[in-house]
């Protein structure tokens, strides 16, 4: 029973504790169960200069219980011999994952709960429930009048891809994702109500909730990473992005405009390309396929190209092993990858973050689905510091003016959102 009011109901009631998981799968196109895990039995904490990945692993053949949790941009410096230097105002941990208390299974005729029973008896879950039905709701509304900053100015950031271009001349790169800040100090926002807000404008099919104790994030991802179910691994990139028309003709000519765009075709197959390669690296010799190539499809604000890559995984390969061979999302560096990240680090003026990472779930069995975090908000409630971060591939063909709109256009829910109808160009 896919009920947005109790959805609702539940995420208020959840406020009350420090470690929230919600993966709204309502609005995916082929809707799964909702899946919300509420407080922690055990978590797993990994600051910088630790292998998060080896800690991962260490965690799960420990407990082999439903795990939720997130893998920060910055982990490719455990993978590759990378850094991160830029400023970063969030501050949360590298990596963090946990096994929830409560995780209710949210479906179209029927919500579940699994919890620890021997800690639990029955009568206190039916007493749980019946205080969830009962809990305020609270309609989301807008947050106060926000100002909010770019980390870079226009001029900086059409400087940039300049520069970025000439880098691709000169053959040291062919394609690279390149992201800028929007930051907002001093912004009192409710997070929860924020995050309603945000999917009640914006429903994407990989849209999530986080907390964990004072930082937040509000997600509204349309895209996949990876996913696991059984031995198939299974990965869909971004790459092409259209605004939607004003009338249903201008709406379908723009759609087939990005279906047959040369410029988005040429972005998306490099990073396709880029993916079958990490995915074959624990793949079962000859099991690499692309699925689907250049698929449209349409959000309330964008139509975007999605293309879907499949493997087999090899039986003696751990399947976390298989996350950290595609990590970080082809989609979200660039290629050639390792050049790409180092000309990130050079050229963007913040550290990412959970921006461009992952947040998802690891079944008993060893399944995973994990998205990737971007059209989202980070916010820290004690410095009250909001932060959202928009960038997009930068190829031969890129027009930095263009690149600079499309920006705009993927911060368009995030920014009506917040109500911001303009920035403030000083800190």
């Amino acid at each position: 029973m896919n009920d947005p009011q109790f959805k609702s109901r539940l995420m208020h009631w959840a406020k009350r504790y420090d470690c929230v998981c919600f993966l709204d799968r309502s609005r995916h196109p082929h809707p799964e169960d909702s899946l919300f895990a509420v407080d922690s039995l055990t978590e797993i904490v990994v600051q910088e200069g630790t292998d998060g990945f080896e800690e991962l692993k260490h965690y799960y053949n420990q407990h082999k219980d439903w795990l939720f949790g997130y893998l920060s941009y910055d982990l490719k410096n455990e993978i590759e011999d990378l850094e991160s230097n830029n400023p970063d105002f969030v501050g949360l941990p590298l990596l963090h994952f946990f096994q929830p208390r409560f995780l209710f299974q949210i479906g179209p005729k029927q919500i579940t709960v699994s919890y620890p029973t021997d800690l639990y008896a029955p009568t206190e879950i039916d007493a749980i429930f019946d205080d969830i039905r009962h809990h305020e709701t609270v309609p989301p509304v807008a947050p106060p009048a926000l100002k909010v900053h770019p980390r870079i100015s226009k001029e900086k950031y059409l400087t940039t891809i300049a520069q970025l271009k000439k880098h691709i001349h000169e053959g040291d790169i062919y394609e690279i994702n390149f992201c800028q800040e929007f930051f907002a100090k001093n912004a009192p926002i409710e997070p929860t109500s924020t995050y309603e807000r945000l999917f009640e404008i914006s429903p994407t099919p990989f849209s999530c909730y986080y907390r964990k104790d004072h930082h937040h994030l509000m997600c509204g991802s349309p895209e996949r990473f990876l996913r696991k179910r059984g031995n198939t691994i299974l990965s869909q990139p971004i790459k092409g992005t259209a605004p939607r028309g004003k009338t249903k003709a201008e709406d379908h000519a723009l759609r087939e405009a990005l279906r047959h765009s040369k410029k988005d075709r040429s972005e998306n197959v490099m990073i396709v390309d880029l993916v079958r390669n990490d995915l074959s690296r624990t793949a079962k010799k000859g099991t690499v396929q692309v699925d689907e190539l250049f698929g449209i499809y349409t959000f309330p604000q964008v139509h975007q190209m999605i293309s879907t890559v499949s493997s087999q995984l090899r039986e003696d390969i751990h399947f976390i092993d298989a996350i950290k061979a595609a990590f970080p999302m082809g989609s979200m560096t660039g290629a050639p990858k390792i050049r790409a990240m180092e000309l990130i680090e050079t050229y963007e003026s913040s550290k990412r973050g959970l921006y461009s990472g992952s947040v998802g779930y690891i079944s008993p069995e060893g399944d995973f689905d994990l998205n990737v975090v971007i059209r989202s908000i980070l916010y820290n409630a004690v410095d009250e510091y909001l932060s959202f971060i928009v960038g997009g591939a930068i190829i031969d063909q890129s027009n930095a003016e263009s690149e600079y709109e499309e920006c705009l256009l993927k911060a368009s829910a995030i920014l009506k959102t917040l109500q911001v109808e303009a920035f403030e160009e000083s800190a």
